[in-house]
């Protein structure tokens, strides 16, 4: 109605000021209604006299006022209207009924004084009649009227042909007006899609895994058989992880624990199987012999870090040979020697060079090459001592202040058989170097130990985010309360099969990225949500104020960092990381790393400084002894 006021309003103004006692348009500039300046502007009145004066308007306008001149079906009822129509013809009827339908009314408004019925019009109502038998009353609403069906005109928006002015759709059809969704929704839909496809996916993983794990166990092949271990020694031993289907395959390494009485999650151990911790996975697409339902863990590399139950067949407690000595050709950098390795070392070389099998294609270091000597010293202390004996482990106390809480790090040969042969890291390795870090970096120096701190990759790691999020986020909401200034926090994550680098600073929302095989955070939504979460907690808990544009948004900054070639050189670019963003000394990590340390590559022998630097912490900390 306000919009029909409005037109005659406008039409008003046209005929009055615009247009000649003969209807034409004047020549001159028509003066400016002062009587209505409440209503409009002066400039409102230029730009509505240009727009009434413009030649496609007078062409629409002609157009519209000829078609409304000569109508193909008139209306007869005068200035009664549909709407009193309607009520006259319903009180005539004595009719219960509160509505007419459309093409009803629309054919009695077109019924003369003398009651006679134009054949046309007879005709659009028979039409309409015959159709409303086959168009149900949503199909009616939702796309076109039967009017508009037996008229072949277009249904114009907001409004219903044959009710008159006021009537809407919603108003008729007493349904909620229909709107599109917001980008919100549309998201929320989406994720709540590829919930439900992930579900899926775990689930059909599940059964399969399930529906192969009672044959697996039961099969055995002829190589297990033969060199099954019976009897295993008690405590804590390194070892190797075997499957049998669907071929026989090293799938992992990790220890296995042999304790009396021992349960697994709280639950007794099933028959024939013993409690092992995974530390490296070798086959990434290796399934647990027997999933872990209550996380929905079917994958070995989902295990990392944590405990799962193996078939005692399929264990083999680690008694390789003794670690091939690797001599690489690199620049000299380092010249201290610890004593007792050095007194040792010519005898060790002598030895192996006379026995041509026990070394490798590369030969001996060349005059005025770096010669890993921590690496060979700590070597030459290991095969002299208890540790070259399988099973054989050394406990590295971790204090408070570095992880937020006191625990014990195991450190087994295995541990340092990888760092002498290059492979792959666990954690073990990771969490003693990161004691290195705090011992000779953080303690004692209170401007680096307030700036820089750590996070346990033992209490948050993709296992654990997915078996018990609560748990890994109360520990990151902790850890992120004990800081009073801004604090980088360093959190090496494990994804499964590989190692990578967060920088989290809490109280300014950022969270440094940095991937050594160049992958986006999107490839890890467990453990940015975790990430964000968590910050978001620790900003309710401290009662911060910010601003509504940045209450969703926690800043993500993907560092340009140096790049791996081959696929076990992670856990030491990890390490590398960390030493050299305290080194720095900066809370903020440039997008393009630091200057002094920007390359595209570390070299070997950049990550043989690394292995140097663990080497000689082991053996001044005399956790090796003859």
């Amino acid at each position: 109605m306000a919009g029909k006021r409005h037109r005659g309003w406008r039409t008003f103004l046209t005929n009055k000021y615009l247009k000649d006692k003969e209807n034409f348009f004047v020549e001159y500039d028509p003066e400016y209604p002062v009587k209505y300046a409440i209503f409009i502007t002066e400039e409102e009145w230029v730009a509505f006299v240009d727009q009434r004066r413009d030649e496609n308007f007078k062409k629409v306008s002609a157009t519209n006022r000829e078609r409304a001149s000569n109508p193909t079906y008139a209306y007869k009822k005068g200035r009664l209207g549909y709407a009193r129509l309607e009520e006259k013809i319903l009180d005539e009827t004595k009719s219960d009924a509160t509505s007419l339908p459309p093409h009803v009314l629309w054919k009695e408004a077109r019924v003369g004084k003398d009651g006679t019925v134009r054949d046309d019009v007879q005709h659009i109502y028979d039409e309409c009649e015959t159709l409303s038998q086959s168009i149900s009353t949503a199909e009616d609403q939702e796309n076109r009227s039967v009017l508009s069906r037996a008229l072949n005109v277009p249904e114009y928006p907001g409004r219903v042909r044959g009710k008159g002015h006021g009537c809407t759709p919603t108003s008729l059809y007493k349904n909620p007006r229909r709107r599109n969704p917001s980008n919100q929704e549309v998201m929320e839909t989406l994720q709540a899609l590829q919930a439900q496809v992930l579900q899926l996916q775990k689930d059909n993983e599940r059964y399969r895994c399930m529906e192969k794990c009672s044959s697996q166990l039961k099969e055995t092949s002829e190589k297990a058989s033969i060199n099954c271990q019976n009897k295993f020694p008690e405590g804590i031993s390194s070892c190797q992880l075997y499957l049998s289907s669907p071929t026989y395959r090293l799938v992992g390494k990790g220890k296995v624990h042999n304790t009396s009485g021992d349960l697994l999650h709280h639950r007794p151990l099933p028959d024939g199987h013993l409690k092992v911790s995974v530390d490296v996975v070798l086959d990434k697409d290796a399934l647990l012999p027997i999933p872990d339902i209550v996380s929905e863990t079917t994958l070995l590399r989902d295990a990392i870090g944590s405990f799962v139950a193996w078939p005692l067949d399929l264990i083999f407690i680690d008694d390789e040979d003794k670690g091939i000595l690797r001599h690489n050709e690199f620049v000299a950098s380092q010249k201290e020697v610890f004593a007792q390795g050095s007194q040792q070392l010519s005898q060790k070389i002598g030895s192996r060079q006379k026995n041509k099998r026990d070394l490798p294609v590369t030969s001996l270091p060349k005059k005025g090459a770096f010669v890993p000597r921590y690496q060979i010293s700590l070597e030459t202390l290991v095969d002299s001592s208890d540790m070259a004996t399988a099973g054989a482990i050394r406990l590295l106390d971790m204090e408070e202040d570095i992880f937020g809480y006191s625990c014990t790090e195991t450190i087994g040969k295995e541990d340092l058989e990888h760092i002498f042969r290059h492979q792959e890291l666990g954690v073990g390795v990771i969490h003693t170097y990161i004691r290195f870090l705090y011992d000779n970096f953080t303690r004692g120096n209170d401007q680096l130990s307030n700036r820089f701190r750590f996070v346990s990759s033992s209490l948050v790691n993709k296992a654990l985010i997915c078996r018990e999020p609560d748990s890994c986020r109360e520990y990151l909401v902790k850890r992120f309360m004990a800081s009073s200034t801004n604090n980088l926090y360093l959190w090496p994550y494990n994804s499964g099969c590989h190692w990578l680098l967060l920088a989290i600073d809490p109280l300014k929302e950022v969270v440094y990225f940095l991937n050594s095989i160049d992958g986006e955070w999107t490839n890890y939504p467990d453990m940015k949500q975790l990430v964000d979460t968590s910050i978001k907690v620790f900003r309710s808990q401290r009662q911060a104020r910010v601003p509504r544009t940045k209450s969703s948004n926690i800043t993500w900054i993907k560092v340009q960092c140096p790049l791996q070639r081959n696929g076990i050189d992670c856990g030491y670019f990890v390490m590398r990381f960390m030493r050299e963003i305290i080194n720095m000394n900066q809370i903020e990590i440039p997008i393009t790393y630091f200057d002094e340390y920007k390359c595209a590559h570390y070299t070997r022998l950049q990550l043989e400084q690394i292995k140097e630097e663990l080497c000689q912490y082991f053996i001044e900390k005399r956790l090796i002894s003859i």
